[in-house]
């Protein structure tokens, strides 16, 4: 027997400037996509965690700073789910609004009928992604225990 994963607890992203990224992600993830905030000192390394019912999205000061290559080995990016197109639409028009360079809303067949996203790079060049609770996806929630 397995142990079933229910889900993301969280994620921890390292940064070039703690409060470059915070300011950023204050308004991506706090004003725009509604995720609390709180901080917390680990090891003498200050933290700022994000959070929703969901999951926690963690960022730290890294220790040596470089380029974030989405081509090399280890994160290409991050992905976060809305319900609907319309919240997709809502989060490119609240980020345009607070400056932040988002992609065009539109659909990306060649992934899914009904995928639907926008993108977009944070201060380090980490890339993310917003997209909407697909069909496909929806069903395999819904349906996994009936498979």
């Amino acid at each position: 027997m397995h142990a079933e994963v229910i889900g993301i607890d969280h994620v921890y992203f390292s940064v070039r400037s703690l409060s470059d990224s915070e300011k950023y992600y204050d308004t991506v993830l706090g004003e725009i996509l509604g995720f609390r905030k709180n901080r917390f000192v680990l090891n003498g390394n200050p933290h700022v965690q994000y959070f929703n019912r969901q999951f926690g999205f963690v960022i730290r000061q890294a220790r040596e700073s470089r380029e974030f290559d989405s081509e090399s080995p280890g994160l290409h990016h991050f992905c976060l789910r809305v319900d609907k197109e319309e919240d997709v639409d809502r989060a490119a028009q609240a980020m345009r609004a607070a400056g932040i360079n988002v992609s065009i809303p539109q659909y990306h067949r060649e992934y899914a009928p009904d995928y639907y996203a926008i993108y977009f790079t944070d201060p380090d060049g980490l890339r993310l992604e917003v997209t909407n609770f697909r069909h496909e996806r929806r069903e395999r929630m819904e349906r996994w225990d009936k498979t």
